[in-house]
C-alpha cells in the first residue's frame, strides 16, 4: 500500500473531533524562534535566570537519594496531599480559602482546562470568552467541538454590558452556555486585568445566568508593584473553577498545575485525570513541594517581576518610537503581555514573514480569536528577552511593516 493511500484510508477513521486540532500559532513559531539572531516577541516563556539551581540540583538530589522509592512510583490521581495542602497557602495570597481536598493537581494548567471542557461539554455547547483569549484554551476548546463566543473587553477587562447581550443573543438563539472563560489577571494576550469594580458584576451575571466561570490565572502573582487583587473564586467559590499553575512562578518544565473546584467536581476530574494520565507526576510533585517548603520564593517572583516590569517599560518605550502614527497598546501592570493595535489596513499575518525575514517573530492577532478579527492587532511578550532585544526587536518590526507600505 502506498503512503498515499494509508494517509487516507487513516483519515477516513478520523472523529470528527480531529479536524478541530490545528498546531499552536505560538508552536508553529517555536522554531523560527530558535534560529540565529532571531528576536522572539512570540513566546511567554518565564525568564528562569534567577532560579536557584544549584539549590535546586540539591533538592533533585536529596529526593531521589533519600525519598527515591516514593518519588519514581505512581502516586494518587488527586495529587499528594503536601502538594495540595501548599497549593492552599500559595492561594491564600490572593484571598482564597480552600480545603486541599478540593484542589487536583494536574499537569500542567493546560490539563486542567482540557479536563473541564470534557466533563462540562456536549459538541456544540457554548463557552463564552474574552476577546482576545488565550490561544491554547481557543484550541482546547475547538478540538472538543465547543462553540466559543467571544466578548469584547476594554482597558478594564471583561465588559459587562457586552457579557449580557452576548448571553442574551445565544438564549434567544436556543444555545446552551456551559461556562465563561476568563483570565482576570494580566490576560494574555491581552496584558490587561479585569477592574475590581467589575469583578462582582460579572460573577453576578454568571450566577443569575447559570453560568459557571473558569477562572485561569497564572499571572496573578506576577503584579509589577507586589499587589495581588482578589481572586473571583473568593466572590462565589460554588460556581467558579479556579485554574493555577507553578508554570509562570517556577518551572514550566515541571508541568504542575492544579485546579480548585467544588467537591463533586473534583472528583469527577480526578476521575477524568486517571483516565488520561493515571497521576500527576510525582517526582515533579516533590520538587515543587521542596521548593515552596523550603525556598523563599515569594522573594524571587518579587526578583522576577521587577525585571518583567523594567523589560515592560522598555517594550513600550520601543513602541513608542518605532510604530507608526495611529497605533495604540495595553500598558499592562504585571503578566508577560502587551496588545497592539495598528493602524486599519496593516495585516499582521502579511507583516509576519518579513518580520521573520528581519530578524524577529511575533504571533499575529488573529491567532487569539475563534473566528475571524485581530487583522490589524498582535501581541508582544516582554518576559524573556533582554531589554536591549526588545528594543531591537520592535525597531526591525518597524521597519518590516515599511515594506508593505
Amino acid at each position: 500500500m502506498t503512503e498515499t493511500a494509508s494517509i487516507s484510508l487513516h483519515t477516513l477513521r478520523f472523529a470528527d473531533r480531529a479536524e478541530g486540532y490545528h498546531p499552536s500559532p505560538v508552536r508553529e513559531v517555536f522554531e523560527v524562534s530558535m534560529q540565529p539572531n532571531m528576536i522572539s516577541l512570540a513566546g511567554g516563556n518565564p525568564d528562569l535566570a534567577g532560579l536557584p539551581l544549584e539549590r535546586i540540583a540539591d533538592m533533585a538530589h536529596s529526593l531521589i537519594s533519600e525519598r527515591g522509592l516514593e518519588a519514581l512510583q505512581y502516586g494518587s490521581g488527586a495529587g499528594t496531599p503536601e502538594l495540595q495542602a501548599l497549593v492552599c497557602e500559595v492561594m491564600a495570597l490572593e484571598g482564597i480559602e480552600a480545603d486541599p481536598e478540593n484542589v487536583q493537581i494536574t499537569s500542567g494548567s493546560q490539563m486542567g482546562l482540557e479536563l473541564i471542557t470534557k466533563l462540562f461539554c456536549n459538541p456544540g455547547d457554548v463557552i463564552l470568552a474574552e476577546g482576545p483569549s488565550y490561544v491554547g484554551a481557543l484550541g482546547t476548546f475547538e478540538g472538543l467541538q465547543a462553540e466559543v463566543v467571544q466578548v469584547p473587553m476594554d482597558e478594564e477587562g471583561l465588559v459587562p454590558g457586552q457579557l449580557r447581550a452576548a448571553i442574551a443573543s445565544l438564549k434567544a438563539a436556543g444555545k446552551t452556555i456551559k461556562f465563561l472563560y476568563t483570565i482576570p489577571n494580566f490576560n494574555n494576550p491581552a496584558g490587561t486585568s479585569l477592574a475590581v469594580g467589575r469583578r462582582q458584576e460579572i460573577v453576578d451575571i454568571a450566577r443569575a445566568e447559570g453560568i459557571a466561570i473558569v477562572e485561569d490565572n497564572p499571572y496573578g502573582l506576577l503584579s509589577f508593584d507586589g499587589s495581588y487583587k482578589a481572586a473571583l473564586h473568593t466572590l462565589d467559590p460554588e460556581n467558579v473553577i479556579y485554574l493555577g499553575s507553578f508554570s509562570k512562578i517556577f518551572s514550566p518544565g515541571l508541568r504542575v498545575g492544579w485546579v480548585l473546584a467544588p467537591a463533586e467536581v473534583r472528583k469527577r476530574l480526578q476521575l477524568a485525570a486517571e483516565a488520561t494520565t493515571i497521576c500527576p507526576s510525582v517526582l515533579s510533585q516533590m520538587l515543587v513541594e521542596s521548593y515552596i517548603s523550603g525556598f523563599d520564593w515569594r522573594q524571587h517572583v518579587r526578583d522576577a517581576c521587577r525585571t518583567y516590569a523594567s523589560r515592560c517599560q522598555a517594550t513600550l518605550d520601543a513602541l513608542a518610537e518605532y510604530m507608526p502614527a495611529g497605533t495604540t497598546w495595553t500598558r499592562p501592570t504585571g503578566g508577560f503581555f502587551t496588545w497592539i493595535t495598528l493602524p486599519e489596513g496593516i495585516s499582521t499575518e502579511a507583516l509576519l514573514q518579513p518580520a521573520i525575514d528581519s530578524g524577529v517573530v511575533f504571533v499575529p492577532g488573529s491567532a487569539f480569536f475563534a473566528h475571524a478579527a485581530g487583522e490589524n492587532q498582535f501581541r508582544v511578550a516582554f518576559s524573556f528577552e533582554s531589554e536591549e532585544s526588545l528594543r531591537e526587536g520592535i525597531r526591525r518590526l518597524g521597519a518590516a511593516m515599511a515594506t508593505l507600505a
